[in-house]
């Protein structure tokens, strides 16, 4: 697989199915994106050092910003296709969410977020199984506005391409286009799934739940 992506870096496709996989990959998360991210831009970087090697000017690098652009903008556009989707879904839409804790959860948390002035959870939940689908669906189905939600999208896709564009691109640069490099590139990207997913599930104290143990505490020793 490296060998064939590597052959492919310097060519349109390789933008072309990164872009689709991760634009589809909130609905139809058959191959995670972020492996195909990671895998291209290993395949990128050894190439890279290879001409590098070779006397000629390492011309690969271009290539690792464009592929994080367009890893960057289809995660844009594949968070406000099912922002909108939701938005429009309607009262069948609204009972589903009701009935399902998770979406309940990031709901109120991410209504919570956006009027307060900020969206960290959007970009959390950005690393999160999942957590990319639920943010987007809690978001169009709360109606937030656009202005609210967009910049916070925007900033967790290219926090997230990035990230991941980064990984690849190290390990390539340190380990060779190898299935050791990838595999430890990886390993780095679900652990960062698995913190975030922590992060976006664990529960906050607010003010109000705070305000209500207090008085529950002090009449029980009352």
């Amino acid at each position: 697989m490296l060998e064939s992506l590597g052959s492919l870096t310097s060519s349109p496709w390789i933008y072309a199915v990164v872009a689709l996989s991760v634009l589809f990959d909130i609905v139809v998360p058959v191959l995670p994106s972020g492996v195909l991210v990671i895998t291209a831009a290993t395949a990128a970087a050894a190439a890279g050092t290879a001409g590098t090697g070779a006397g000629n000017v390492a011309h690969e690098v271009p290539d690792i910003l464009i592929l994080m652009l367009c890893a960057a903008t289809a995660s844009v556009l594949g968070d406000m296709a099912v922002y909108r989707l939701a938005w429009r879904g309607g009262e069948r839409l609204d009972r589903a969410i009701a009935r399902s804790r998770r979406l309940t959860t990031a709901q109120e948390r991410l209504g919570t977020a956006l009027a307060r002035g900020g969206g960290v959870l959007v970009v959390i939940a950005r690393f999160a199984p999942a957590g990319r689908s639920i943010v987007s669906l809690a978001a169009g189905a709360a109606h937030r506005k656009v202005r609210e939600f967009l910049p916070w999208s925007a900033l967790a896709g290219v926090a997230w391409a990035g990230y991941s564009v980064a990984l690849g691109y190290f390990g390539g640069q340190w380990l060779g286009a190898s299935w050791l490099a990838t595999g430890v590139s990886l390993l780095a990207l679900f652990a960062a799934g698995a913190v975030a997913a922590f992060l976006v599930r664990r529960p906050r104290t607010t003010p109000a739940s705070a305000a209500a143990t207090a008085t529950a505490a002090t009449a029980a020793a009352s």
